[in-house]
């Protein structure tokens, strides 16, 4: 038996009714998200508050919070939300901010690896960001008490406790400890 999945848009993905979970749609095929634990939660709020901080003291940007969708391809339709994301300031247009998904990729990418996750859905995800354009993506794992740092498939960088992630050319001037993210 064959089953045959219809594929949908992001403005569907957009309309749907809410039924308290979460979506992404990946090259039009609907993916439901697990809902977060506590420690996530508090771990992408600490990330989140750093960055959104320092981005408005500095006027580089706009810092999304969770669940903010950003449509990456379409035809088939890709639509990530990542969990904190950053656009500069030069790629914002004040008077045609969209009410729906931002069209295309943000310049920085935060993804909390949750208890549910799967190491390939993860690295799906960073691959579809790189591939869309995201500058810097971070992944965080609480299991392992570091942090991933992708500029590219190849320019990967593990931190530990005791290193600082930097924003560098990203997110000027931005660093936070990587013992901070856990404490």
């Amino acid at each position: 038996m064959t089953v045959v999945h219809q594929l949908i848009t992001a403005n569907e993905l957009l309309r749907m009714p809410d039924d308290g979970f979460r979506y992404e749609l990946v090259q039009g095929a609907l993916r439901r998200m697990s809902s977060a634990g506590f420690r996530y939660g508090r771990l992408i709020m600490n990330i989140a508050a750093s960055l959104d901080h320092h981005v408005r003291a500095q006027r580089l940007g706009v810092v999304c919070a969770a669940e903010t969708g950003f449509l990456l391809a379409t035809d088939p339709d890709t639509v990530r939300a990542a969990d904190v994301a950053f656009i500069r300031q030069e790629r914002l247009d004040p008077a045609a901010e969209p009410e729906g998904y931002w069209p295309g990729a943000p310049d920085l990418v935060v993804e909390v690896v949750s208890l549910n996750d799967l190491s390939t859905e993860v690295d799906a995800k960073v691959t579809d960001w790189l591939d869309a354009g995201t500058r810097m993506v971070v992944v965080v794992n609480p299991r392992t008490r570091s942090v991933t740092v992708y500029r590219s498939r190849a320019q990967i960088v593990v931190l530990r406790e005791q290193d600082t992630l930097d924003g560098s050319d990203v997110v000027p001037g931005w660093t936070l400890p990587v013992a901070a993210l856990f404490a």
